[in-house]
C-alpha cells in the first residue's frame, strides 16, 4: 500500500506542475499576477463573440447574468489571484494555484 500512496503523490505533484505550466509564461516556476490574468482572460476573449470587450447576457454561459466588461472581469481575476496567494509573496506556486478556494 505505501508504494501505491507514493505513486499517487508523485502523480499529483506532476499534475500540479503541468497545470502551473499553462500559466507560467516565463518558466520561472511561479505564476505572477500578470500571467494569471492573461491566461484566465483567454476564456473571456473566446466568449466575447462580437469582440467589443463586454460579455453581454447572450454571450454568457447559460445566457444568464449581468453584462461584464473585460476591465471588470480582470479586476475580479486580480482579486482571485490575491486570495490564492496565501503566503502573500506576489506569485502563485503549484500548491497555491491548485488549492481549493477559501
Amino acid at each position: 500500500m505505501p508504494l501505491l500512496w507514493l505513486a499517487a503523490v508523485v502523480h499529483a505533484q506532476d499534475s500540479r506542475a503541468a497545470y502551473l505550466g499553462f500559466f507560467d509564461r516565463d518558466g520561472d516556476g511561479r505564476v505572477s499576477e500578470a500571467e494569471y490574468v492573461q491566461y484566465m482572460s483567454r476564456g473571456f476573449a473566446r466568449m466575447d463573440a462580437n469582440g467589443d470587450g463586454v460579455l453581454e447576457t447572450d454571450e454568457l454561459p447559460g445566457r444568464r447574468g449581468e453584462p461584464i466588461s473585460l476591465e471588470a472581469f480582470q479586476d475580479n481575476l486580480r482579486h482571485q489571484f490575491h486570495r490564492l496567494d496565501r503566503n502573500h509573496d506576489g506569485s502563485l506556486d503549484a500548491g497555491e494555484l491548485t488549492a481549493p478556494p477559501r
